[in-house]
């Protein structure tokens, strides 16, 4: 008779959740995803662009059934340029220029997609709200798991081995352990878009973008000018994705997101602002392109723990981080790698041991990570540091546009040790 497979709660089915769910799989737990949407994305909602580093793209292919499918799914971003914008003359001078990026973009759908429809349809219990937990049993190897159903209101629960907290910066889970935490907000906000360029290759919109940022496709273009910056590059299947981060006081939050809808007015105003800022082709690529969202910056300090007991956090409920150092995606992508990992080698009987194999391997590169991408978010929003004076792109010599490139952040090109054995 077989023994009974140890079986993981997941509480959260963005990226962390469904990457969690390739690789507890693969380390022989049963696993069911709880998640509040009533059903899995279709079609290209409004969402963003992300950059993969090599080993999240290594990884993400050993999860796929059709590895080529991601190739397919994504673009090369081999090229990191930061270029300070003149406001006045509306054009571009590149500030440093690095050729070894080596990352691929992605947009948020199709990659959820990839992950999704790689896992068994039956783990999922979509329109579950979760409500609870608690633990129990001898050595707390139990926890039971209450959720409410959408469509019924009924209270559900699921027994397991362990909870895995994936449910994003605002984790509930993670505010049970740490009830003083506070999100810090980064003193800016993010207005975002993706234009699909599809059938209108031949505008002179799109003409025009291509031709003043010609590398698109693979580059990762950053444009400065002083307290703001913006971000461009190309996704696969002809779409532009775009963000441009505003310095402003921090808003009043209205329910459970950091993001806002926005209306007409808003929108008008930014783009006469962008006008006003960008070179010309930037500004009419943000003007035409529909339903841009705003996204309000927050991170918090380091955790000194990310699990208790049996229940354990990955992705932004273990570190909630600005995205300068295209670092989100990247870490919870790693966070369910090495999670997987320690699970595997050993075994639900010890499974505080490999909890805090998985902490001790995280926490330290979490650490340096996230203040690395919230210091590299002030320089680039011309934001008071506390070792050097505001970054000015006007005036900045190649020296002191050093600190811009992405390949600063600590353990960059970094492989665990954890994911080098069997």
């Amino acid at each position: 008779m077989n023994e009974q497979k140890p079986k993981a709660i997941i509480v959260g089915g963005s990226i962390a959740g469904l990457s969690c769910a390739h690789t507890l799989i693969m380390a022989g737990w049963q696993v069911i995803v709880i998640e509040k949407s009533t059903a899995p994305p279709t079609g290209t909602p409004t969402g963003a662009g992300l950059g993969l580093d090599l080993l999240s793209c290594r990884l993400i292919e050993s999860w796929l059934t059709h590895p080529q499918l991601f190739h397919s799914a994504t673009l090369p971003l081999t090229i990191d340029l930061n270029q300070v914008t003149d406001s006045e003359k509306k054009v571009n001078r590149v500030l440093i220029r690095d050729e070894n990026f080596n990352f691929r973009a992605a947009h948020w759908a199709d990659l959820h997609r990839l992950l999704y429809s790689a896992l068994p349809p039956e783990i999922f219990l979509w329109g579950h709200v979760f409500l609870s937990f608690r633990t129990y049993g001898e050595k707390k190897l139990s926890i039971e798991v209450k959720a409410k159903v959408v469509q019924t209101n009924e209270i559900v629960e699921i027994n397991g081995n362990l909870l895995v907290a994936a449910d994003g910066c605002l984790s509930s889970i993670r505010q049970t352990f740490v009830s003083s935490l506070k999100l810090r907000y980064s003193g800016y906000c993010a207005w975002r878009g993706v234009y699909d360029c599809s059938g209108n290759e031949d505008s002179e919109i799109v003409k025009g973008i291509r031709s003043a940022y010609p590398e698109l496709g693979d580059c990762l273009y950053f444009d400065l000018v002083p307290r703001s910056h913006a971000v461009l590059y190309e996704l696969s299947n002809k779409r532009l994705n775009w963000v441009w981060y505003v310095n402003q006081p921090e808003p009043e939050l209205k329910g459970n997101s950091v993001t806002t809808r926005v209306n007409e007015d808003m929108i008008t105003n930014m783009h006469r602002e962008a006008e006003k800022t960008w070179v010309p082709e930037l500004s009419r690529l943000m003007k035409i392109t529909k339903e841009p969202f705003v996204n309000f910056i927050y991170d918090c300090d380091p955790l000194e723990k990310i699990f208790w007991d049996n229940v354990v956090l990955i992705g932004e409920a273990a570190h909630p981080t600005t995205p300068h150092g295209l670092r989100s995606t990247n870490m919870s992508i790693l966070d369910a790698a090495v999670l997987g990992k320690c699970l595997k080698k050993w075994g639900v009987e010890n499974l505080h041991l490999a909890l805090e194999e998985y902490q001790s391997i995280r926490l330290p590169v979490i650490a340096k990570q996230v203040l690395c991408s919230r210091k590299l978010g002030k320089i680039k929003q011309g934001l008071p540091l506390s070792d050097r004076e505001a970054f000015d792109p006007t005036t900045a010599s190649l020296e002191e546009s050093q600190p811009l490139q992405q390949k600063n952040m600590p353990f960059f090109d970094s492989v665990p040790s954890v994911l080098e054995t069997a």
